[in-house]
């Protein structure tokens, strides 16, 4: 039992250092000041793995060494990708939990990118004045014609790449 509980505990530190890795090396600017980078694919293929709270757990670590080492949006943006994070691979994690198949995992994906879409629509609203500094009804401009494709386009990227690779990287990690 203890063995099963270290394993668990540093496959999920090498899934968080390569998340971060992923952070770190992989931002591709898409739009104004809105980055893809595919760390929700690591966070969510350890959810997949071991549960939705695996992925809360990473994408919170993850978020907070983003922060205090490479990110400029500080405590507001730090907030923004935990959610971000979570409403993606926590909703796909636990929807997969009762659905082990090739198309509970579609349909798992399918939500969390959904869920995703449409959190991150209402945190810009509410959050993106306040960080972003500016007046709410510029956000609201910016909902449909930035936020909204970004938010579509990384969650599908994060979809896609994450139903490409889970089978392979989770032999990797169950050998």
């Amino acid at each position: 039992m203890k063995n099963n509980r270290t394993r668990k505990l540093t496959t999920v530190g090498m899934l968080c250092a390569s998340a971060y890795v992923a952070v770190a090396v992989g931002r591709v600017p898409v739009v104004l000041f809105l980055k893809y980078d595919p760390k929700d694919v690591v966070i969510v293929i350890g959810g997949l793995i071991f549960g939705p709270f695996t992925s809360l757990v990473m994408a919170v670590i993850v978020s907070v060494m983003e922060m205090i080492t490479i990110s400029s949006t500080g405590v507001w943006g730090c907030m923004m990708n935990m959610v971000s994070s979570c409403s993606f691979a926590c909703t796909a994690a636990f929807l997969y939990k009762g659905h082990r198949t090739r198309s509970g995992a579609v349909a798992a994906l399918a939500c969390g990118w959904g869920c995703q879409a449409a959190v991150m629509m209402f945190w810009n609203w509410l959050v993106a004045p306040i960080y972003m500094g500016y007046p709410r009804e510029a956000v609201e401009a910016l909902l449909l014609t930035a936020f909204l494709p970004f938010n579509l386009l990384k969650g599908g990227l994060n979809a896609g790449i994450t139903f490409l690779i889970y089978k392979p990287v989770c032999g990797i990690i169950r050998h």
